[in-house]
């Protein structure tokens, strides 16, 4: 089967593109992400995923530019319900490239991380797969996600902090921050106590 891999980066992508290929599969990755921010964070991602697939022989298509303010646009309105739109958007052009250029079917690194709403990724990539009419090839790549992750960090690979949107950063540093309050907090208030 010609398979087109939507690939959020390296470090997800290597389990999966190793199972499917054990499985007989013919894998292209496909770099998609216009969610992914700040141009750095982009940038890093993108070559190391060149790297990778370079190094193990697999043809990586290009898909899009970095486009932050489009981006910023689209979920303006909505920042907490940002991911629906950024799994859209993303399924939406792999499938659509995956039609267009004779894939059997496409599927995505995302359904490796146990960080992501696999439910919603699935159904997602399931509508644009109908509506492209072109198979959603799905596999549950999250046992394989601890492993994918000694993998890349063996092989020096840039590993990212965040999920990928300017947002997703903001929540993880904000989130480390109020950690540090709270602990604070809890610490002033047992020495209050004595």
């Amino acid at each position: 089967m010609r398979l087109l891999l939507h690939a959020c980066c390296a470090p997800c992508a290597n389990r999966p593109i190793e199972s499917l290929r054990q499985e007989g599969m013919a894998v292209t990755g496909f770099w998609f992400n216009p969610n992914i921010h700040p141009y750095t964070e982009y940038q890093a991602r993108k070559s190391t995923l060149e790297a990778y697939a370079k190094e193990i022989g697999m043809k990586l298509i290009i898909g899009g530019t970095y486009d932050l303010r489009p981006w910023i646009q689209h979920v303006a309105d909505n920042i907490e319900g940002r991911c629906a739109y950024c799994y859209q958007v993303r399924m939406e052009e792999t499938a659509r490239y995956a039609a267009e250029n004779g894939y059997e079917g496409f599927t995505t690194s995302l359904l490796i991380s146990p960080y992501q709403k696999h439910d919603a990724v699935r159904a997602i990539a399931q509508s644009m797969g109908e509506k492209y009419g072109v198979p959603f090839v799905y596999r549950d790549f999250r046992p394989l996600f601890r492993s994918g992750q000694e993998f890349a960090r063996e092989h020096g690979m840039y590993m990212q902090k965040y999920c990928g949107c300017i947002f997703s950063e903001e929540d993880r540093y904000m989130a480390a921050k109020r950690k540090k309050k709270a602990a604070r907090a809890a610490l002033e208030g047992q020495q209050a106590q004595n």
